[in-house]
């Protein structure tokens, strides 16, 4: 049985939904995007999400197909249609259909797209965080304007798979020297019982689980600084981990081939790890 969609308006068998060849986000990557995690049925850091997509929609002065009430209750009825109680629900808003043309069509004739869908999958029992991933690092291929989530999603899939030819997890970007971010993922290091995370900016995306995480370490005693860092200074941190919606915290032991630590993963990412996933349980609506 397949997933139902829902595609402007409309709840779709995921194999009969379709978009416009000539919707901007097509031809363009002309759109915004959020994906909110799912834990017993309910969603994890939702107003964040939706704060941080109005945002997005008005740096790129795009309209708004739905407002909050409205999303939220598409989230939630995919959620119910598809019974899924642990994975993502995905949502995508792009500029809409328009004749071809840099410029932006006239508000008055255009209708932004809305989709959204779900991924059912454990997100608690992830055998990585076990583990531990592996990163390389790479050079930043991306626009000027990352704190915008758009669905400009290219450079970050091409350094995924050279991160992949390595035979490692996931890639860390590198600008000027100094490590902006993961391909989808905010970057932490741990030293001398300090979490440090680059300070937010145009360079990097605000995540949500960035954000929800450090309030959470803030209120359990943990200090925190918000600094630039390079790639040795990584590399001889005592502990290094990601945030994401999609992996929560992931703790990092290897970087460029050089161990992290010890090489396994840390005291303080797992407690971090835990005490998101126990504040995501409690707050999840």
């Amino acid at each position: 049985m397949s997933r139902t969609v829902y595609v402007n308006g409309e709840y779709l068998p995921e194999e009969d939904a379709k978009i416009s060849i000539f919707d901007r986000g097509f031809l363009f990557a002309d759109g915004v995007y959020e994906v909110t995690a799912v834990l017993h049925g309910k969603l994890v850091d939702k107003q964040g999400h939706l704060s941080r997509l109005r945002r997005s929609l008005s740096e790129l002065d795009m309209p708004s197909p739905a407002d909050d009430k409205e999303i939220e209750a598409i989230q939630r009825e995919l959620l119910r249609r598809n019974n899924v109680t642990e994975g993502l629900v995905y949502l995508q808003i792009t500029r809409g259909p328009a004749e071809r043309s840099f410029f932006y069509p006239d508000p008055e004739t255009t209708h932004p797209s809305l989709v959204l869908f779900t991924q059912a999958f454990p997100l608690i029992a992830n055998p990585k965080a076990e583990q531990g991933i592996k990163v390389l690092t790479v050079e930043d291929l991306r626009w000027t304007r990352r704190d915008i989530k758009t669905v400009q999603l290219l450079p970050s899939s091409m350094c995924k798979m050279a991160a992949r030819a390595q035979g490692k997890d996931d890639a860390w970007m590198v600008q000027d020297g100094y490590i902006t971010e993961g391909t989808s993922n905010n970057v932490f290091l741990v030293k001398r019982n300090h979490i440090i995370t680059r300070r937010l900016s145009n360079n990097i995306l605000p995540g949500i689980t960035r954000a929800s995480l450090l309030a959470y370490a803030e209120e359990a005693g943990y200090e925190i600084q918000e600094v630039s860092f390079s790639v040795k200074e990584a590399q001889s941190a005592e502990e290094a981990f990601i945030t994401s919606a999609t992996a929560f915290v992931l703790p990092v032991v290897e970087i460029d081939g050089h161990l992290v630590g010890n090489g396994r993963p840390g005291p303080v990412g797992r407690r971090l790890r835990e005490l998101y996933i126990a504040e995501s349980l409690r707050r999840a609506e």
